[in-house]
């Protein structure tokens, strides 16, 4: 029997934190401690070693973006951070996955997909369907050569993996990039699973950020 999925809740709203641990817990969803602000939740997270963190943006003293970025900087590597905001389109999300951010979730989702969602990046999968990623990249990135040369260098990838890259970015899933380039699905997730092993990268959201930020696929022309 897998042990129970163990989540920290990051809110300075504490209905809100008591609202989201009365729906986890009724699922099974242990939440091992809750901060009202961001420092708060990086103790509590190398405190306890959770599988997912629920953060919010805006919170007093240190916010959500910053523990974020100390959070998947600091060796958590199995530790997920989803993202809660009031805005669909807000630019401090954008930060936020920059920052290392898994995914983000609207205040307002039912509590099923309050659950599913938690579920869903714990796997390693990214709670962002990546057509809104970009969006989010088209919105707010800015092209810096500067940024851009710091990058990962994309010529440890294969052809085959940036041509994988490059149309992940547009959106498609793994369905359609099978599609588009005669493969298997099987075959496509061996070959996202190698682009983000030597980026070293988190999960797709990552990777369609730094598509984006390396100059791979530029703002506006993706779904050319």
């Amino acid at each position: 029997m897998n042990p129970p999925l163990r989540a920290v809740i990051a809110d300075d709203q504490a209905l809100v934190r008591t609202g989201f641990r009365m729906i986890l817990a009724a699922s099974g969803i242990e939440v091992v401690a809750e901060a009202a602000d961001g420092a708060d939740a990086v103790a509590a997270v190398r405190r306890t070693g959770p599988d997912v963190v629920l953060m919010d943006i805006r919170m007093p003293g240190m916010d959500g973006i910053e523990a974020t970025r100390r959070i998947t900087a600091g060796g958590a590597d199995d530790t997920r951070v989803l993202i809660l905001t009031t805005y669909d389109l807000d630019q401090y999300v954008y930060a936020a996955l920059t920052a290392g951010a898994s995914g983000f979730l609207l205040k307002d989702v039912t509590p099923e997909q309050l659950v599913a969602a938690v579920r869903l990046v714990r796997t390693g999968d990214a709670l962002l369907a990546p057509t809104i990623t970009r969006r989010l990249v088209e919105r707010f990135a800015r092209r810096d050569d500067v940024k851009a040369s710091s990058h990962r260098d994309l010529s440890e990838l294969t052809p085959r993996e940036l041509e994988v890259l490059r149309l992940l970015a547009t959106g498609l899933s793994n369905a359609e990039l099978a599609d588009r380039l005669t493969l298997s699905q099987t075959t496509v997730k061996t070959h996202v699973a190698r682009i983000l092993s030597k980026l070293g990268l988190r999960d797709r959201v990552q990777a369609v950020v730094l598509a984006y930020e390396t100059g791979l696929v530029s703002p506006g022309t993706a779904g050319a």
